[in-house]
């Protein structure tokens, strides 16, 4: 009995003093902790501070006509998703298929053609004075302007110095523009599941930093790249893209897709937002060209001579009130890029003079001016352009795009279903008022 009671009495000894170790080393670390303070930041934090400030704006302006009593600014822009599965947020232009639209009053009289901004994207400097970005977000422009800081603070001419269409990939030429340039990662290295930072300008919002991971690898992705015909119908091209979830919107196009090391890994070129038949909602699958198919372009602008910069011209008046015309009113469209190429570009008729030279010669509203005595038309301007130094009596041979159904031909709303019809004659005649061409 004295054994087990002073063997219990020993390991009640024994576990006091463990317990009493357990508690001084306790209370020993407290003060320790309490002094060391240890602040845990995300993997993205130090990557996003090294380039961010290298992420610019990519403005792109066009001429376009406007007219003191005709149609309001806004317009079709180009920022929505126009219906279609997959959106290449050139931009978030001014107006889209939204707010603005068609103005007050009627008439179309003093047409003035000025050079307005048509869109805004993203582009990456990776060399000093060269921006990098999507072929489709400078596409049409009459000149180009890189913005730094919010709300376009500082403005830079640019020219491109390099492209490649099929691959939608653009370098510019930017004097003056003095921001670290980048460090170009190896896409080939990339593997699914890799953390993804994209960096861009969506809807004005200025470097605008979004995380993700690397979603899938070698995606093959239709674009309407390649032109099918003289007039801007465009067939499909395949490239091998980067998915990821990293959030992209309108806007981020020709922005930058970093590893968690601060390099450029890809371009951010569009985002699905439905399936092509179904329409379902889709979330979170944006598509990036690898940064290694760019290298070829990047190269060849290194390489080449600096080019002349373009600066934008302020205005430009065309008045055809009393000049030889057609005797239709007209707008700007870019079917083949609002269409995923089923429309071709032209000079789209809005409206036809009652018993004017177009009207005479059969032309109709809906139908689409894409070439004019061999020329192609692509836009308002090109338009304009052949109807300089004319002459009353003077007949034009030209070819037109007719849809099929035409539905209400101001609001563009036409069948992607028609045919071109060639070597219309129309006899150009002097108009007073109504029409604007």
């Amino acid at each position: 009995m004295k054994k087990m009671m002073s063997k219990k009495v020993l390991g009640v000894i024994a576990l006091a003093l463990v317990c009493v170790m357990a508690g001084t080393a306790f209370g020993m670390n407290r003060p320790a902790a309490q002094a060391e303070t240890v602040v845990v930041t995300s993997p993205f934090t130090a990557a996003i501070a090294e380039v961010r400030d290298s992420v610019v704006g990519v403005n792109n302006y066009q001429i376009v006509n406007n007219y003191s009593n005709g149609y309001g600014n806004g317009g079709y822009g180009n920022g929505g998703s126009y219906g279609f599965p997959w959106d290449y947020f050139f931009g978030y232009g001014n107006g889209g298929y939204g707010n603005g639209g068609y103005g007050n009053g009627g008439g179309f009289q003093q047409p003035e053609t000025r050079e307005e901004k048509y869109g805004s994207g993203s582009g990456v400097v990776i060399e000093k004075e060269y921006v990098l970005t999507n072929y489709h977000v400078i596409d049409g422009a009459h000149s180009l302007k890189i913005s730094v800081g919010d709300n376009d603070e500082k403005l830079y001419d640019a020219t491109v110095a390099a492209s490649d269409e099929n691959k939608d990939v653009a370098v510019l030429y930017v004097p003056g523009l003095d921001l670290a340039p980048v460090k170009l990662g190896d896409s080939d290295s990339l593997m699914v599941g890799d953390w993804a930072i994209a960096i861009g300008n969506p809807i004005g919002f200025t470097r605008t930093a979004t995380a993700g991971i690397i979603s899938a690898l070698n995606r093959e992705i239709e674009s309407d790249t390649t032109t099918t015909d003289r007039f801007g119908r465009k067939q499909a091209v395949t490239n091998t893209m980067i998915q990821t979830d990293a959030a992209i919107n309108s806007g981020n196009s020709g922005g930058g897709l970093f590893n968690t090391a601060g390099e450029l890994i890809g371009i951010p070129t569009l985002k699905y937002s439905g399936t092509r038949y179904s329409g379902a909602a889709v979330e979170s699958i944006g598509m990036c060209i690898p940064i290694n198919e760019a290298k070829p372009v990047i190269e060849q602008a290194l390489s080449a001579d600096k080019p002349e910069v373009k600066t934008g011209e302020a205005s430009v008046n065309n008045d055809r009130l009393g000049k030889p015309r057609l005797g239709v009113t007209i707008r700007t469209l870019r079917g083949a890029e609002l269409t995923d190429g089923q429309i071709p570009n032209g000079a789209y008729i809005t409206a036809v003079d009652e018993n004017g030279p177009a009207a005479k010669a059969g032309l109709k509203p809906g139908d689409l001016l894409v070439e004019i005595n061999g020329n192609v038309i692509g836009s308002t301007e090109d338009l304009m352009a052949q109807l300089e130094g004319t002459n009353a009596g003077d007949v034009m041979k030209v070819t037109i795009w007719r849809p099929e159904t035409v539905e209400d031909a101001e609001k563009i709303n036409i069948s992607y279903k028609g045919d071109y019809i060639e070597n219309i004659e129309v006899t150009l005649e002097v108009l007073e008022e109504a029409s604007n061409t």
